[in-house]
């Protein structure tokens, strides 16, 4: 069975100091390093968050605060700071991220109408990133996920992959959550095992 290894946004805004900082986001570094040196993957894949700077999703660009909760295109979007725009610092991966053994790149978020936390589509489910197309081209049928933030971009990568039918792991110590709400992160873990995603220690 092929496996890929998908690690989700580790960019210098969700790092420490970073314009949308994930809580311990430096942590994961060392151990995402380590999984490349020590496993054999077919593919390894980075999604990169690449926003317009008028990006709706930023609350900047609509008149709201961040945190604030709006309905965008027909559904729920959360407010979020400027982050991830495209050709910034903050867009660019963390520099202690070992990117060696990469073999593919997929940017995510780059319509300015429709947020995407997925490595796979937008959050509409109208336009596709391709990261399933170069998967199924590769025969990839085993999915390993780690990155950040758990509890919204690597949660909503590690579903869509369960459902188009990847047998996928997410491991628990490659991930940090955002926790906008206090049980965010935990709560991901429940949707992910009742949604067929296999959690590794």
């Amino acid at each position: 069975m092929k496996k890929a290894l998908i690690i989700v946004d580790v960019q210098n805004d969700f790092c420490e100091g970073g314009a949308l900082a994930v809580p311990g986001a430096n942590e994961i570094i060392p151990y995402i390093n380590l999984l490349m040196q020590d496993n054999e993957y077919d593919q390894i894949v980075l999604t990169q968050d690449w926003h317009p700077a008028n990006h709706k999703s930023f609350a900047s660009n609509n008149g709201k605060k961040v945190g604030d909760n709006i309905i965008l295109n027909g559904i729920p979007q959360f407010m979020w700071p400027d982050h991830c725009v495209q050709g910034t610092f903050g867009a660019e991966f963390h520099p202690d991220l070992n990117r060696d053994k990469v073999t593919h790149i997929i940017q995510k978020g780059t319509n300015t109408d429709f947020d995407s936390y997925s490595g796979f589509q937008d959050n509409n489910h109208f336009m596709k990133t391709g990261l399933d197309d170069f998967l199924k081209y590769h025969d990839i049928q085993l999915l390993e996920i780690v990155g950040l933030a758990l509890d919204y971009c690597v949660k909503f990568t590690c579903l869509d992959a369960a459902q188009l039918g990847y047998v996928t792991c997410l491991h628990f110590n490659g991930t940090r959550g955002v926790n906008v709400k206090p049980d965010s992160a935990k709560n991901a873990i429940y949707e992910m095992l009742q949604n067929t995603v296999t959690i590794l220690g």
